[in-house]
């Protein structure tokens, strides 16, 4: 029988530091990339970060297009506008949204990412995956995996405090991912690797100790942050899927995204989904609590406005957003009683 082909796609080079972007000609000269270059970032990113790097590049061909969400409409936009200009190598310089529009828009037309982050709130900074509204579904499509990352503590370390704990509550839920993975495997014969889990797993448990040093030394603690996100990136570049990153605890965050749109950050979302999954895992649901509130994540539904039938109807519905993704949900989901009974005694609704 004739195997099918398992590509593995990983960033060349990270660049991790105070001041890296600072030297972004540098780095750009290193990886052999030839202008033009297109900087897609956002207006506010624009105003108070990109500059640097612009300044940098001021002699090679390049131009700069905003972006303001990450939706097919944008995508379609600048890769019309990078096709036109002839762009070589696209960069993204900004936060989530601003990273999954370049990146997906080098997977259409075929060219070099950078992935330049300004917040450290999930780990699309490194994954070869972009979220993209307008496409159908809540979920994740195939995008250009970058050629290199460009990380500046400096500039991580001052996105908003929210920002950044989005993020742990991102990498939080790898502990629930990789038991849904295996779980899969056991029940559907689903492809499994060992190393990509561990490697997934190691980013959640990078992430339990960033709660203890973000309130102490808020570099060390984002420094801690950026690497378990990007071994998270690397890991789903590894596996060929978000399946490492993404189990049960992302399809609740998805679910609740769907019925309230805009009401909470994605990071966050997911953080109440570990809290959620953990439990019916049977795994220490209460350790991850703790960890979330030591940074101040929410771990109540009402923390970010969501009603408590809300968080019920998303644990009954979640099973339903990929049903080709098998879960600790099952086939079936949940019961509105049994929702309600886990959501209630983990302490997400009163």
């Amino acid at each position: 029988m004739e195997s099918r082909e398992h590509v593995i796609d990983l960033p060349k080079r990270v660049y991790i530091g105070n001041d890296v972007l600072l030297n972004v000609r540098e780095y750009l000269t290193s990886l052999n990339l030839s202008d033009p270059f297109l900087i897609v970032t956002g207006p506010i990113v624009r105003r108070s970060i990109a500059s640097k790097l612009l300044e940098s590049i001021e002699d090679f061909k390049h131009e700069v297009i905003e972006v303001q969400s990450a939706d097919i409409e944008e995508v379609n936009r600048v890769g019309e506008f990078a096709k036109q200009f002839k762009a070589n190598t696209i960069i993204g310089i900004g936060g989530g949204s601003v990273i999954d529009v370049a990146k997906y828009v080098a997977f259409r037309i075929d060219k070099e990412f950078i992935s330049i982050p300004t917040a450290p709130s999930h780990d699309g900074i490194t994954s070869p995956f972009a979220a993209i509204k307008g496409l159908g579904k809540p979920i994740s499509v195939k995008a250009k995996g970058p050629l290199s990352i460009i990380a500046d503590i400096q500039v991580l370390s001052s996105a908003p405090r929210r920002l950044i704990n989005a993020g742990v509550g991102d990498t939080l839920g790898k502990f629930i991912a990789v038991r849904d993975w295996k779980l899969s495997s056991k029940i559907t014969g689903e492809y499994y690797g060992d190393y990509t889990a561990s490697l997934a797993l190691l980013s959640a448990k990078h992430a339990l100790s960033c709660t203890k040093l973000l309130n102490k030394d808020i570099r060390a603690g984002v420094r801690v942050l950026v690497e378990a996100l990007i071994s998270s990136g690397v890991a789903m570049g590894m596996a060929g899927s978000t399946r490492p990153a993404s189990g049960s605890e992302h399809l609740f965050a998805h679910a609740i995204e769907m019925l309230y749109p805009g009401k909470a950050l994605h990071g966050e979302l997911v953080a109440i989904g570990t809290i959620l999954m953990a439990y019916i895992h049977g795994i220490n649901w209460r350790k991850i609590k703790r960890a979330m509130k030591r940074v101040g994540l929410p771990t109540k539904a009402k923390e970010i406005g969501i009603p408590d039938e809300g968080v019920i109807k998303a644990l009954t519905i979640a099973h339903s957003i990929r049903p080709e993704r098998y879960t600790i949900l099952g086939d079936r989901g949940l019961s509105w009683s049994s929702a309600e009974k886990i959501a209630k005694e983990t302490g997400v609704i009163s």
